[in-house]
């Protein structure tokens, strides 16, 4: 049958899974990660052949304009990955785990988690967090639920580190975030984000684990790459993190479209014959016939 990816009789790709990753790795395939909110950004982000998607707690400050993640809720998290659902089947599809759905325990994560396999449509989940999430990880892949690890800068935590700030600078603190990474794999983690984190560090890690690493300002020699989708489209006004690339400014064309239409409708421009609606004359007389008349009386 047809499909939005070839046409014809072409069959659609076949959808990403977790082992799919983890043999990537071993392949020696570069992983490509990105994120998004809604079911329309999720549709592109499929047809650009995307391996994973990722609905981030970072859609509380790019959607919905918090200061920081924290504030995201569990039911925020699982209407916006609902949506991504929706939208993309195809890609590894990966629910980011709010801040206070997973850290009061195992068992207030696995029912949180749940959610997002049974309400949203999702894969996987994301939590971050190095040897104090290590049991949480282990009970909920034991359970059945596939999880991606997040060490590093963790955002959730951005208030006591300090801010948005590069992590594991030192020889101490990077052999503690390997440390912490193999302790997550061991706990049965598919995948782990390492996020700003210098690249010598990153290359390590990678090297050491046997599942895929995932960098967001960690290097070249992560198995694969993560951007925040707003942060790649020039969505998010001018703030625009080291690691990230700017792949395209939409915001401005954006910008430029909507002071064409603010113009337009200002100098009677728009709409034209060519966006209104008609009717039949002898209807429009017979109309303005009853109402002469109605005003009449």
């Amino acid at each position: 049958m047809s499909d939005q990816y070839g046409g014809g009789s072409t069959p659609a790709p076949k959808k990403v899974t977790v082992p799919d990753l983890v043999a990537m790795k071993r392949d020696g395939k570069r992983i490509t990660m990105m994120t998004a909110y809604d079911a329309a950004f999720a549709r592109l982000v499929e047809q650009a052949g995307i391996d994973v998607i990722l609905v981030g707690d970072s859609l509380g400050m790019v959607v919905l304009g918090y200061p920081t993640t924290v504030p995201v809720t569990m039911d925020d998290m699982v209407r916006h990955a609902a949506a991504v659902s929706r939208g993309a089947t195809r890609p590894l599809l990966i629910g980011d785990m709010p801040f206070g759905s997973y850290q009061a325990g195992p068992s207030d994560a696995l029912r949180n988690a749940a959610r997002f396999l049974k309400e949203a449509g999702m894969d996987a989940i994301k939590v971050e967090g190095g040897a104090e999430v290590v049991e949480t990880v282990r009970t909920l892949t034991a359970n059945g639920i596939a999880v991606m690890a997040h060490v590093g800068l963790t955002p959730q935590r951005v208030a006591q580190l300090g801010g948005f700030k590069v992590q594991a600078k030192t020889a101490r603190a990077a052999r503690r975030l390997i440390e912490d990474a193999l302790a997550l794999e061991d706990a049965g983690a598919f995948s782990i984000v390492l996020e700003s984190v210098p690249a010598p560090v990153g290359a390590l890690a990678t090297q050491r684990l046997s599942i895929p690493t995932i960098g967001i300002g960690a290097g070249v020699d992560c198995d694969g790459q993560v951007l925040v989708l707003h942060d790649v489209l020039g969505l998010y006004g001018e703030f625009k993190p080291k690691f990230a690339k700017r792949y395209a400014d939409v915001g401005a064309a954006v910008t430029t479209a909507l002071r064409e239409f603010d113009r337009e409708v200002r100098d009677g421009s728009f709409p034209t014959d060519e966006h209104s609606f008609t009717m039949k004359d002898s209807e429009l007389l017979s109309l303005q016939r009853s109402l002469a008349q109605q005003k009449a009386s």
